[in-house]
């Protein structure tokens, strides 16, 4: 019980208008992603459930886990892109990840005839309060499958926002934020050919 109070002290509480490295894994390691149809029903129940209330600038999802990069948007920002009668639905914003991880988790469920929870609980979060950080974790996010031994470098795995950032099609990452942080595409493609140790990171994300 000690332990469990101590695990809900050091919960960052998702702020309005703040950075957040959103992450976490299967429950008893199992696979939350087993097939390419999973990555893709979650990334449609990410839009459904969280494109309203953050703007995102990283991802990526791996077999085990997943990371996420977003902007918490200001109250503002959220209510002024609802009609009238929607405002007064507005949910907390922890309650929208909630939302999205247990509908995920019902799919799953009832896909592969499983029961109970799938993930971690509570789901993990870190506040990103500098530009350095922010880059850091960029990096950090599109280099997880190059870390876990799926590719040999970022550009090769289908299931993160790496490509999204050196595309010119539409997108709702906020491509130009992220370019922005590196000052300019060959800047961004020059920081991600550089290798970095991530333990002290990862023994901070507690992974």
């Amino acid at each position: 019980m000690d332990n469990d109070n101590k695990n809900m002290q050091i919960i960052e509480p998702l702020e309005f208008g703040k950075y957040y490295h959103i992450y976490n894994r299967g429950i008893n390691s199992e696979n939350i992603f087993k097939e390419n149809r999973n990555h893709e029903y979650f990334l449609t129940l990410y839009t459904k459930y969280i494109d309203p209330i953050a703007d995102m600038l990283a991802w990526c999802l791996l077999k085990k886990h997943f990371h996420l990069l977003v902007r918490i948007k200001t109250f503002d920002e959220i209510t002024q892109n609802q009609k009238g009668g929607e405002v007064n639905k507005t949910v907390p914003v922890h309650q929208s990840f909630g939302n999205l991880f247990n509908a995920y988790t019902k799919a799953i469920n009832k896909g592969y005839n499983r029961h109970g929870a799938l993930f971690e609980r509570p789901f993990k979060r870190k506040l990103i309060d500098n530009n350095t950080y922010l880059q850091s974790v960029i990096k950090y996010i599109h280099y997880n499958p190059v870390n876990h031994g799926f590719c040999e470098h970022p550009i090769e795995y289908p299931w993160s926002s790496y490509l999204t950032c050196l595309s010119e099609k539409p997108t709702k990452l906020k491509r130009e934020k992220v370019i922005s942080l590196f000052k300019n595409i060959e800047e961004l493609k020059t920081f991600h050919t550089k290798n970095e140790n991530f333990d002290s990171l990862e023994e901070f994300l507690n992974l």
